[in-house]
């Protein structure tokens, strides 16, 4: 099997991580509670091994290791599940207070060496380690601080092996912490040279999807969780069970990524319903790749139609044909052609899955890499460049180790992806502008004649 060790840190990323394995664990028919497998199905068992460690009682254990900087997040889970093993649970004595300068030079600090060797114990206890799976917020202290520190010394010690981010970007408008700008702004270096894989998931957008589509009265943050899990789970389908494309993390990131920088990607779901609406649903494969196209489904609050799609993938889960997806996703292609670079011809892949969700006969899944996300990371930008402007809650950082140094580099290295992407759609832009100019030329310079008659 080619195993994936799961690093979730934080209270956001604890709590995704959570939100993932309740879903995955009864999709492999495994007990949350207890580890028991109760399934029914072989392909349950086929490829368990991807995520879950097995134990000589027969148990079943998720191969995480749960890390934060407070132990209050790591108790609720230690009593909750017997999913979890003990010992791969990391916990500081003093919360990082929303300080990125505390969750990598200070309180983070103190606990690396215990996570690194949890994280190579898992590691050598597989056969064929494929990548690791980090799960974190970069708005608070221990996501960014604490996993920029842990993703440098990862990419030290495990060069060969790939590291991919599911990321909870902050939002001015669901903000809850004052300097959440700052720590965004910090944790870009370490995800831009780091990361090969990050999947940008975005609060606002995950509060509009159960305030539009589900019509939830929102109290906490369970629902967006486990839409957050659902998506993740339909990422992770072809790892976990058998499919026709994308098996493996590597192949992921050869069909997603064209350069190494711009990696950063879009997830979105279908369908986003709730039961009731689903009675009036029309459960077709059309529907729900008109349904992933659409801006409504994307986990991050950005607008498709504003970038250019570098490469996209759908992952279907159901009964379906194979020729009618290729057909459908081929035809978004060709009906939007001024949406997708022209330097990439095939640059839309799907992959099919047999087995549907819980609860579903048909789910889709859909990962993007579009210039349209330098809005996302203009946001940054200007959130935190207006308090840089004044320097103001910067001697909090600066006090724990800090210089404003690093805070200038990481706006230059934001600016700099933001130019890369905004450097692809204008690439793009001129070479169609080029092709454009070159007919007009061939068809003026040959008489009577068109481009496609043949030479006499």
């Amino acid at each position: 099997m080619r195993e994936i060790v799961t690093l979730q840190i934080g209270g956001a990323g604890n709590a995704i991580g959570d939100a993932f394995w309740h879903v995955i664990s009864h999709e492999h028919g495994v007990d949350y509670a207890t580890g028991r497998f109760g399934g029914t199905s072989p392909l349950q068992l086929e490829r368990i091994n991807v995520f879950f460690n097995a134990t000589a009682s027969k148990r079943l254990y998720a191969r995480t290791i749960i890390i934060d900087t407070e132990a209050s997040t790591i108790q609720r889970l230690n009593s909750s599940s017997q999913l979890y093993r003990p010992e791969n649970m990391v916990a500081g004595s003093e919360s990082a207070g929303n300080n990125f300068a505390r969750g990598y030079h200070t309180d983070g600090a103190e606990i690396l060496d215990q996570v690194l060797d949890n994280t190579r114990r898992e590691v050598e206890s597989v056969d064929s380690f494929q990548g690791f799976q980090l799960l974190h917020s970069i708005g608070g202290g221990t996501g960014s601080g604490l996993t920029s520190l842990i993703m440098e010394a990862l990419v030290e010690q495990y060069p060969d092996n790939l590291l991919c981010n599911y990321v909870t970007i902050p939002s001015p408008n669901m903000s809850q912490v004052v300097v959440e700008p700052y720590n965004a702004l910090l944790s870009i270096p370490a995800l831009v040279n780091n990361s090969h894989l990050t999947f940008c998931l975005d609060n606002e957008a995950l509060f509009q999807i159960c305030n539009r589509n589900l019509k939830i009265q929102m109290s906490g943050y369970e629902h967006i969780n486990h839409i957050v899990a659902l998506t993740m789970s339909g990422i992770t389908t072809c790892l976990r069970f058998p499919g026709q494309l994308n098996a493996g993390l590597r192949k992921i990131y050869v069909n997603m990524v064209p350069f190494p920088r711009l990696h950063f990607l879009i997830p979105g779901f279908a369908p986003l319903v709730t039961c009731k609406q689903q009675q009036f649903s029309k459960g077709t494969v059309s529907e729900l790749v008109q349904q992933i196209f659409s801006s409504n489904n994307l986990l991050c609050a950005i607008d498709l139609r504003k970038g250019k799609l570098l490469t996209a993938a759908g992952i279907f889960r159901g009964r379906m044909s194979p020729r009618e997806v290729d057909q459908l996703m081929t035809g978004v292609r060709n009906k939007n052609l001024h949406n997708f670079v022209d330097w990439i011809p095939n640059n839309i892949k799907t992959a099919i899955c047999d087995i549907p969700p819980r609860g579903l006969k048909m789910s889709a899944t859909f990962i993007g890499n579009t210039t349209a996300i330098q809005s996302l990371f203009q946001r940054l930008l200007d959130g935190s460049s207006i308090m840089l402007r004044r320097k103001a809650h910067l001697h909090w950082y600066t006090g724990e180790g800090m210089e404003e140094q690093e805070f200038i580099d990481a706006q230059e290295e934001l600016q700099a992806i933001i130019d890369d992407y905004r450097g692809s759609a204008v690439d793009s832009d001129r070479q169609g502008s080029r092709d454009d100019d070159g007919d007009d030329d061939d068809e003026a310079g040959s008489g009577q004649q068109c481009r496609y008659c043949a030479d006499p």
